[in-house]
């Protein structure tokens, strides 16, 4: 049981980081000037980025 809550607690962790630097590149963003629909889809990417590099962490960790 204690293996499932830490792997769910590293799964919101990482979600939640993911969100963080979203909304910090969509703010920094729009900041800059761009434009709502350009805000967003910094904070898409930067989003997607995130998960990513959290997926490829916990695959190199894995093998």
């Amino acid at each position: 049981m204690h293996d499932l809550a830490a792997i769910l607690l590293t799964i919101s962790m990482v979600i939640v980081s993911a969100l963080l630097a979203a909304a910090a590149a969509g703010k920094l963003a729009r900041l800059d000037g761009a434009t709502y629909p350009t805000a967003l889809m910094h904070a898409a990417t930067a989003f997607t980025t995130v998960l990513a590099l959290a997926a490829t962490i916990a695959g190199s960790l894995l093998h």
